[in-house]
């Protein structure tokens, strides 16, 4: 007979186990699906695996062999082996430490696709908008798609967005939130958590909810607004969140070629305009964005 789980009882850790970290419980797929599979609601289906290599890669996949795939499937992750960033960059964090979740979206014939390249900054805006007021933390973005937190007086990276298109006529938006990763785990020390950021909520069900509710709410706005950024307030919601601007950068463009000045705008394509030392602007829109110390 099996003794019961008193303690000094406790069942062995094993990599993925149920017991493998108690302050970290697996997430409810069945509350999550009763919460948000709602009739009206963008969200198709929910589904949670234990583990794969890259939520965006395997929704992706669904979409080109299952060309039936409804918009607003969602597939969550409680760890990924393979998750990437922008420019191939890797993401990792230990098991149900985060949010690391990708949903399939068709904006339709009714959104010009020039302004699809809106989407990752609309989701940075759900993302940081839905967690500043459900983990109570103030939460901001640097462009195009990093999520910030403020950890012992210093900006942080604790989250990510990354968008791929998915076939014609689907995008594949991806999005990872460290939540409660301690600073032994930080993978390099500029990254943060919620935890770490004083945060009055960890419990990864309701930060889902509240990041998916947003994320609805921002995409109808945007999708009824044809994509217009500033139609949508997605632009002005963008700009008013955003730490780049006003600051100075240096912005590391492809090609080797580097470009430094004050972000002073976000254009109506989402590029983020730069001023630089000699008065001269100029849009950027592609690249990886570093915030200059003791400037700006």
């Amino acid at each position: 007979m099996t003794p019961p789980n008193t303690p000094g009882n406790t069942p062995p850790a094993t990599p993925g186990g149920r017991w493998n970290d108690l302050d970290r419980p697996p997430l409810n797929e069945r509350a999550l699906r009763r919460a948000l599979l709602t009739p009206g609601s963008l969200w198709s289906s929910l589904d949670v695996v234990t583990s794969t290599g890259s939520t965006n890669t395997d929704l992706a996949a669904l979409a080109a062999r299952a060309t039936d795939t409804p918009e607003g499937a969602v597939l969550v992750a409680e760890e990924q082996t393979a998750g990437r960033g922008r420019l191939d960059r890797a993401w990792t964090a230990p098991p149900r430490s985060g949010l690391f979740l990708s949903v399939l979206l068709r904006p339709g014939p009714g959104v010009p696709a020039e302004r699809w390249g809106w989407l990752p900054l609309l989701a940075g805006v759900a993302v940081a908008t839905g967690l500043s007021r459900a983990a109570g933390v103030d939460m901001s973005l640097k462009w195009p798609n990093d999520l910030l937190v403020t950890v012992d007086g210093e900006e942080r990276k604790t989250g990510g967005i990354l968008a791929e298109r998915a076939g014609d006529g689907s995008v594949v938006l991806g999005m990872g939130v460290n939540v409660t990763l301690r600073a032994t785990e930080l993978p390099v020390p500029t990254a943060g958590s919620l935890a770490l950021a004083n945060a009055v909520c960890t419990d990864r069900d309701p930060l889902l909810r509240a990041v998916l509710r947003s994320l609805e709410d921002w995409y109808g706005r945007w999708r009824a607004a044809a994509g217009d950024p500033a139609a949508s307030g997605v632009q002005a919601a963008y700009a008013a969140g955003c730490a780049t601007l006003g600051r100075t950068v240096r912005a590391e463009l492809p090609g080797d070629r580097s470009l430094t000045g004050e972000a002073v705008a976000l254009d109506g394509e989402g590029r983020l305009v730069l001023r630089t030392a000699t008065g001269r602007r100029e849009a950027v829109g592609a690249g990886d964005v570093v915030h200059l110390r003791g400037t700006g």
